[in-house]
């Protein structure tokens, strides 16, 4: 498998090899798609092109569910983890608005201290477990968005990846010093919110995202309305999975979109819309180095200093990676039979949605941006650790 020191080794020569691609016409870029879901026997998969920070296009190809009705871009959609980055945006407006500082300490935030807060491991974490670390008074807002708060991905899923719903919530690794994948940074982030601000959370997404995005088919939690079109998935093994039904607001991952919604959510986020000129900044910049050999397991073995890639690093709710086409940040969302990939160029505001209801259509995700998107230099090794992906 290709590492981070031979990726970076050969990156002059992918430059030379791969110059930026003019955006594909509708009719090949049509074709790419369905030749990926051909190639990995993908059910489901629908996309948004955005150039310039306006959605240029949007199709949806395939099937919703297991009977074959189809797929379009106006059905509901898991988003999985697509929610980090769209509750990052959303904590962003509230620093803009002065109600928080993102490197201001939660232990300020909270009107008690967060090892006092008990009994929330069901919607959120068992945050008593932190009364002998006092760490978590070192964790800012900026450490929890940007995957650098200390904590494993969920406290009820181990080190070496059980699920355990009795094991304990506990801070890896200093907060700030490194890298390390975590919802429940996400989850933390969102509880400081609501005890520390008596935000509602999903009430604030709604309107400061959703309604002004006119995102009508978007929520963080369940509603009636989504069954009349909504999208079942299929895992690896093309076991067809039925859309649940999230009766809680998890800022980690309940939001449910479109194809529509989410070209318009990007689109918007990727020209900063509803941001100042220093909170647009903030979108994009850079966290911790990332230094980690994947993006699973969490948090994960560290690499040596000579393997790290150069320009690699996390962002409030993204990932950040300063390549041949300047600095592209992205995001990805997966579950046991969902996966969605978004791909922006910061500089050109040229982006690039990608939802799917079958897992199985991830092997085909780097191809498709850089045929969208020309060479990015995204490390996709990283990305999809142990996926063979296609040429």
């Amino acid at each position: 498998m290709l590492t981070l020191r031979s990726f970076a080794a050969a990156l002059p020569l992918l430059l030379l090899a791969c110059a930026q691609k003019p955006s594909p016409d509708s009719q090949s870029w049509d074709g790419g798609m369905r030749q990926a879901m051909e190639d990995t026997g993908a059910r489901g998969l629908a996309y948004a092109r955005i150039e310039g920070g306006e959605v240029t296009g949007v199709e949806a190809f395939g099937d919703r569910n297991e009977a074959g009705e189809p797929l379009t871009t106006d059905t509901v959609m898991y988003g999985a983890s697509l929610t980090k980055a769209v509750f990052a945006y959303l904590v962003l407006q509230l620093a803009d608005e002065g109600m928080m500082d993102l490197d201001q300490p939660i232990a300020e935030l909270l009107p008690k201290p967060l090892p006092e807060y008990t009994g929330f491991e069901e919607t959120h974490a068992p945050w008593e477990d932190l009364a002998d670390d006092p760490r978590w008074r070192e964790i800012t807002p900026r450490h929890l968005l940007g995957n650098a708060g200390g904590f494993r991905n969920l406290f009820f899923i181990t080190l070496d990846g059980r699920l355990d719903w009795e094991a304990p919530l506990e801070i890896h690794f200093d907060p700030g010093s490194r890298y390390g994948y975590s919802g429940d940074g996400s989850i933390l982030m969102q509880f400081v919110l609501e005890q520390g601000l008596g935000l509602d959370v999903g009430e604030e997404m709604r309107e400061r995202v959703f309604r002004p995005l006119n995102m009508t088919k978007t929520d963080m939690m369940w509603r009636e309305d989504f069954a009349e079109n909504l999208a079942d998935g299929w895992t690896l093994s093309g076991e067809a999975v039925p859309h649940d039904e999230r009766s809680k607001v998890r800022a980690a991952g309940s939001m449910d979109t479109t194809i529509s919604d989410a070209a318009s959510l990007f689109a918007a986020m990727v020209r900063c819309e509803r941001l100042s000129e220093e909170m647009c900044r903030e979108l994009t910049a850079p966290v911790v180095p990332i230094t980690t050999r994947a993006q699973f397991p969490a948090p994960g073995e560290e690499l040596p200093e000579e393997e790290r890639l150069d320009g690699f690093s996390s962002g409030p709710g993204i990932h950040l990676f300063e390549g041949p086409q300047g600095l592209v940040f992205w995001r990805g969302g997966h579950n046991d039979w969902t996966a969605n990939m978004v791909v922006c160029k910061a500089a050109s505001e040229d982006c690039i949605v990608m939802l799917s209801n079958d897992v199985r259509i991830e092997p085909a995700y780097p191809r498709l941006v850089r045929d969208a998107l020309g060479e990015t230099g995204i490390p996709w090794e990283w990305t999809y650790s142990g996926i063979e992906l296609l040429p």
